[in-house]
């Protein structure tokens, strides 16, 4: 078994100093869903894991006028109960909602699910769709990162030594915007997505798409944000041939691999079908605001 240093720090300031003090692999522990099992491989190895859920805010989340500051430890069943967030990103809630079952949703949170950096996690989409930013600290202070360019590989991320998640800020949308998730899994619940879809889009008054994003999950080594899809409804009534175009545009930017659990077709054409739907649902949520 692997020998773990647990480490509790109660400010971002001394985790930032634990984290950039390690000598060998160093892990920040949000949720530990992902890690405990990562964990279980490891044989003769020594780990920091620096627990990051007794520093203020990391595990609470605000929505003020600007939008949702949201503690990357925030467990997803706490989330889901938020029904304020709930009212106005009800996609990248229902996303958090997906990971797990019962128990794991009591651990598991959207930062976690982040900073795991796998292709196929549900929330990436979201707060794809969302335009959120990350907040990282680290040694020389904090910086932000666009969600879409957080992730950099197959579990790997931009985070460097001694740098940690503090913080997921996600814009309030404007009047008339709704948002959605989506996602193929072959179980009818605690699975990973085959693919998945997130899709925000905003209406004027005429029912005129007048913004869009776009993100596309488990169907490239990272989740993709999908300019062309949204650029496909935005202008449009969102009518068939605008979200058959939308499709279309996250069926061409995906570039999935085949494995036991579905074909490189398989997973274009669904990507496709889940970007049609998700948008329309979107458009929905937007026209009842």
């Amino acid at each position: 078994m692997v020998a773990v240093n647990y480490q509790a720090p109660t400010s971002v300031e001394d985790a930032v100093r634990i984290l950039a003090g390690a000598e060998g692999p160093a892990s920040v522990l949000s949720g530990g869903t992902d890690l405990i099992i990562q964990m279980q491989n490891m044989v003769g190895e020594s780990r920091l894991v620096v627990d990051a859920k007794n520093i203020p805010g990391m595990t609470s989340a605000e929505l003020t006028d600007e939008g949702l500051s949201l503690g990357p430890s925030m467990c997803c069943a706490e989330l889901h109960e938020q029904e304020d967030i709930k009212a106005v990103y009800p996609g990248l809630v229902e996303a958090a909602y997906l990971i797990g079952s019962t128990q794991v949703q009591g651990r598991a949170s959207v930062g976690g699910n982040l900073c795991n950096s796998s292709p196929a996690a549900d929330t990436i989409p979201a707060l794809i769709a969302n335009a959120a930013q990350c907040v990282i600290a680290g040694p020389n202070g904090e910086r932000t990162v666009a969600v879409e360019d957080f992730v950099t590989g197959v579990g790997r991320n931009c985070m460097e030594k001694g740098e940690m998640l503090v913080r997921l800020n996600v814009p309030r949308p404007a009047a008339h915007t709704g948002d959605a998730y989506l996602r193929f899994i072959p179980r009818t619940e605690m699975d990973i997505a085959v693919a998945g879809a997130g899709v925000s889009v905003t209406l004027d008054g005429d029912g005129t798409c007048t913004a869009a994003r776009v993100g596309i999950g488990a169907v490239a080594p990272t989740a993709l944000l999908v300019p062309a899809a949204a650029d496909a409804l935005i202008g449009t009534k969102l009518d068939a041939a605008a979200l058959d175009a939308a499709a279309a545009a996250s069926t061409a930017a995906s570039s999935p691999i085949t494995d036991r659990r579905g074909t490189v077709e398989f997973r274009k054409h669904v990507v496709g079908v889940l970007t049609k739907r998700a948008a329309s649902i979107a458009a929905d949520r937007a026209r009842e605001r």
